[in-house]
């Protein structure tokens, strides 16, 4: 076994010298968090410009929601390959393309004649997003030193928090002033830049050096086609499922819902028959992988719920008006935004572990707290409340990545880190669906934007309880994975844990040997699951 920082302090610092740039772990970083926002931005500056689209085309809204849908369909249904073909043809080969991909598709919808081509242009947009979104942080452990991996995670949050919450506010700006094409426009200078400093910063694809070095006809394992369109099709009627007729749940969802069913199980068997899988299903016998993928979903969901129950809250309850509303519900990316490199020290410093237990015990807290809220305590009791929610999400989510990338093998980062984003993705996608339905259902409405507040402020109630019972599912979730990493390590040991009393199996900066380098070889010998990353 050996030290986190030793392996990961090489690959980052060789890795850019073979590349012939410059080896700045700092350069890489940056270059990541740009790429970062880049993605957020493209995911929520779209949807402040459907209206004036809808007027420009002269066409419905129904037409004009693809233009956001294209981009979620891209993203969702390609990431996971994107991930995987990082992992064979080189991650920093394909990111540049992803870069370059999403700048160019960025110029072209800026340009785009037709609704129709706008849409296809943001189809591609998402192509270069889902690799951009599949490879950062699988560069972090390229890039970055062992005892800072968790502050360099915290960045990435606050940086797609920032794009997160820039979006919106950056596109009204940009249309009231400079017109929509702007919108899309403002993305060419940010990717160039972006491109510039990922070619000269990151490091060099060291499995495809690896691979040339042990068999100079670079042979390499297949790329899983037939598990990539089957994902890619299950995924997109997945997504389409929960999105299309805005909270209704007719036959057509019902149908695409049974087609995501389906595409599931024919994608086990195909996965369990070749020879070089997309995704290695043996792998998800970690306990740290997959409790953490859950719990990403799960908290993802909850976090939707402020997105989609707040704004009537704040405006049908309280009385807040448009400006108001959109001025509250930037405190939870703004909050998550400044918490992320905080987030981060913790996660160096106390371990991943822990620090995702407390900052899913905060968001239960929160989600108890809104559970509990009232017309009368005002626009503070829903902020405080809020403030807190946001805060604990931006903990879990650095030290619950920081947990799941620190467990991955090197070879195997770009999948692990795409199926990370996709965990999160789905939560925001079913968050949207499920608990607007939840709130619908509590508020006895069958049109909550007509209800009266007081119907209102108990959907939104029963809404919140719900988030707190799935926040408290997470951290079961988390705790159980942890106690099972833990009596996978005693085994391979002949039943003798030999670490420190209170160890965590991620821990950070404190020289305890970690999980990315002993967890995954102690658990081989009794891990059938462990050998599959």
């Amino acid at each position: 076994m050996k030290p986190i920082d030793e392996g990961r302090g090489k690959a980052g610092a060789g890795g850019a010298e073979d590349a012939g740039g410059t080896a700045s772990p700092g350069g890489a970083l940056a270059a990541l968090s740009l790429a970062t926002v880049l993605a957020s931005l493209g995911a929520g500056s779209a949807n402040v410009a459907l209206p004036t689209l809808a007027h420009v085309f002269t066409a419905s809204f129904q037409q004009v929601q693809w233009v956001v849908l294209a981009y979620l369909l891209a993203v969702t249904a390609l990431i996971v390959g994107a991930g995987r073909l990082g992992d064979l043809v080189g991650r920093r080969r394909l990111l540049l393309a992803g870069i370059a991909l999403f700048t160019a598709a960025s110029l072209l919808c800026s340009g785009a004649p037709h609704l129709w081509l706008l849409i296809a242009a943001r189809a591609v947009q998402g192509l270069g997003a889902a690799v951009m979104m599949a490879l950062t942080m699988a560069f972090v452990a390229e890039t970055v030193p062992g005892a800072r991996i968790g502050r360099a995670m915290g960045m990435l949050g606050s940086m797609s928090a920032i794009g997160t919450a820039l979006g919106p506010s950056l596109g009204g700006v940009l249309i009231s002033g400079l017109g929509w094409r702007a919108l899309f426009l403002v993305n060419v200078p940010l990717g160039l830049l972006t491109l510039l400093l990922a070619r000269r910063h990151l490091p060099v694809d060291r499995q495809t050096v690896d691979r040339q070095t042990s068999d100079p006809a670079g042979a390499r394992p297949g790329f899983d086609r037939a598990g990539m369109a089957l994902l890619a099709l299950t995924l997109a009627a997945y997504a389409l499922a929960m999105t299309l007729g805005r909270g209704g749940f007719g036959a057509a969802n019902a149908a695409l819902l049974a087609v995501a069913v389906l595409g599931v199980f024919l994608f086990v068997r195909v996965e369990g028959r070749v020879a070089s899988p997309l995704v290695r299903l043996a792998g998800f016998r970690d306990p740290v992988l997959s409790a953490g993928l859950a719990a990403g979903t799960l908290v993802t969901t909850v976090i939707m719920a402020t997105l989609v129950v707040g704004p009537f809250h704040l405006a049908r309850g309280l009385g807040l008006d448009d400006a108001l509303v959109g001025l509250v519900l930037a405190v939870g990316p703004v909050v998550a935004a400044l918490t992320g490199v905080p987030a981060g020290r913790l996660v160096d410093r106390f371990g991943a572990r822990r620090t995702t237990c407390a900052g899913l015990l905060a968001m239960a807290a929160g989600a108890v707290a809104l559970s509990m809220t009232r017309v009368s305590s005002g626009v503070v009791g829903y902020v405080v409340p809020l403030v807190v929610v946001t805060a604990g999400y931006a903990v879990f989510q650095t030290a619950n990545n920081t947990a799941v990338m620190a467990e991955t093998a090197p070879e195997r980062r770009g999948v692990t880190s795409a199926l990370v984003n996709l965990s999160r993705n789905l939560g925001l996608v079913t968050g949207a669906s499920v608990m607007g339905a939840v709130f619908t259902f509590a508020a006895a409405s069958d049109d909550v934007t007509t209800a009266s507040p007081r119907a209102v402020a108990t959907g939104v109630r029963f809404t919140f309880a719900v988030g707190a019972a799935l926040i408290l599912c997470a951290l079961a979730l988390v705790v159980g994975g942890g106690l099972l990493a833990r009596a996978y390590a005693t085994r391979a040991t002949g039943g003798t844990d030999t670490r420190p009393a209170g160890t965590d199996v991620t821990s950070g900066g404190t020289g305890t040997t970690s999980g990315a380098a002993g967890a995954p070889q102690t658990r081989a010998a009794t891990d059938p699951g462990a050998s599959g990353r």
